[in-house]
């Protein structure tokens, strides 16, 4: 029988793409910046819904917070942001593409810090299992952007790679961090603690980019507010994407849970080929495979 956290992984993939997917008929009609926050912003209140769904449906008292919880879910909440503004700069440059693929890498930076953080334990499958992924990734983010393995190579140092490498950096953070605060509830309803968990982060982060929106983009608060109808559709995606991904996470070591939600990329494959019809290159394809490889290692052997 499937483990609860694949199914719980496999859904975040599934909803993340979706989320995204509708994100898109916001472009134009909000700046990066406050198309980013609507995700916040919108899903804020769904998570709270679903919380006190959860309080009814349990009637158990609520974790009880403490230091190491809200340390964790603000470096947490911060990390992902950070990661959210400097992945939409680096979207700026002529030259993104070898920085997108290196940002690709997070699934890396997860294992390495859940080991030293949170003192995840990973079989020798299992490391490889996550390189196998991992390569995955950057070979089909390579053959999606139009990049060789030259011209990553010629690279390696650019402004770009380093850039992809530090949003690698605060996306893998974030989700340790979250793996690291709802662990640090130690209550026995791990469905309450991811949600308090995610109800926590989002007001974080809905406080904090609303402050900066107000204070350099003050005039995109009207059009938050214009396009409520398709911003309140991608909270309802994006809360049902966070509560697999925070469900997961407290459920099994955070690497994991990633490396199989590389299956995203398959799913946007899917979309990009039999909706859009568009053409896949041979880089994709070795990607796909290597992706699929190492998510069936994980699970037979990690």
């Amino acid at each position: 029988m499937i483990e609860a956290w694949v199914i719980f992984s496999l859904g975040g993939a599934f909803f993340q793409n979706l989320r995204s997917a509708l994100q898109k008929h916001l472009s134009g009609k909000l700046s990066n910046t406050a198309a980013a926050y609507s995700r916040f912003l919108y899903a804020l209140p769904f998570a709270f819904l679903y919380l006190v769904f959860l309080q009814f449906i349990n009637q158990s008292p609520l974790p009880t917070v403490n230091i190491e919880f809200f340390v964790y879910c603000i470096a947490g909440s911060v990390a992902q942001i950070l990661f959210t503004v400097l992945l939409l700069w680096m979207f700026t440059f002529n030259t993104f593409a070898v920085g997108t693929t290196f940002s690709k890498l997070e699934v890396v930076i997860v294992a390495l810090l859940g080991a030293l953080l949170l003192k995840d334990n990973l079989s020798l499958a299992a490391i490889v299992a996550i390189a196998i992924c991992a390569s995955g990734v950057i070979a089909l983010t390579a053959g999606q952007v139009g990049i060789t393995i030259k011209t990553i190579a010629s690279q390696l140092l650019s402004r770009e790679t380093l850039i992809g490498l530090v949003c690698a950096f605060f996306l893998g953070v974030s989700v340790v961090c979250f793996r690291g605060a709802s662990l640090a509830l130690q209550h026995n309803n791990i469905l309450t603690s991811a949600a308090l968990t995610l109800v926590i982060a989002l007001l974080i982060q809905t406080l904090v980019m609303g402050l900066w929106i107000t204070w350099r983009e003050s005039e995109q608060w009207r059009k938050l507010i214009q396009q409520w109808r398709w911003a309140t559709v991608i909270g309802a995606a994006g809360t049902l994407t966070s509560i697999c991904w925070f469900t997961a996470f407290t459920m099994q070591n955070a690497s994991f849970v990633r490396s199989v939600g590389t299956i995203e990329l398959l799913f946007t494959y899917f979309f990009s080929t039999r909706v859009f019809k568009e053409e896949v290159s041979n880089f994709e394809k070795l990607g796909m495979l290597l992706i699929i490889a190492g998510i069936l290692l994980l699970l037979l052997r990690g």
